[in-house]
């Protein structure tokens, strides 16, 4: 099944020379958002992970479902000032700046094996600074899947230390 053809890419957004890889057409077919959150389960079961991980916000999309297909937990991550309890914050750069990301800082317990699960791997920046983020607390990021990877950025090289797969390569 190629997930290619049921993502929108929109030339030029948010700016020029940006060619934008909307997955709304893929989410709104329900048997294609079945297929790609199975698709991802089959390749995350084998590493018997005791939590999913998602980054705001679309992690959320993807994260979740595959937590609850698995029959394990997810773990938000959020922007600063989004978690109402005790949180534990990880600063990365960006290309023109900084950017923070938290978690509950009782979310994720020593030695859990846990899965980052995004729509997209990009620079790998935000992937790096969460599998950072869960480290602080001392859990054991066992890998990361995504949908989509834009290979032409090499975020996969930010994240050698950890298996990663993606379901699509743009």
């Amino acid at each position: 099944m190629d997930f290619r053809d049921h993502i929108r890419v929109i030339s030029d957004f948010p700016k020029e020379g940006i060619s934008y890889k909307d997955i709304t057409t893929l989410l709104k077919n329900g048997e294609m958002y079945q297929v790609a959150i199975n698709t991802l389960v089959e390749k995350i079961k084998p590493w018997r992970p005791d939590v999913i991980v998602g980054p705001e916000a679309r992690g959320f999309l993807f994260g979740a479902p595959v937590a609850y297909a698995l029959g394990v937990g997810f773990v938000p991550v959020r922007k600063p000032g989004k978690l109402p309890a005790k949180t534990i914050g990880e600063t990365y750069d960006l290309e023109y700046g900084f950017d923070t990301l938290e978690v509950h800082a009782d979310a994720i317990q020593a030695g859990e094996r846990i899965v980052v699960v995004d729509d997209l791997l990009a620079t790998g920046g935000t992937m790096l600074a969460t599998a950072n983020l869960m480290k602080k607390i001392g859990a054991d990021v066992i890998g990361m899947g995504f949908l989509i990877e834009l290979t032409v950025l090499n975020g996969r090289e930010k994240l050698m230390d950890y298996p990663v797969f993606s379901l699509v390569e743009y």
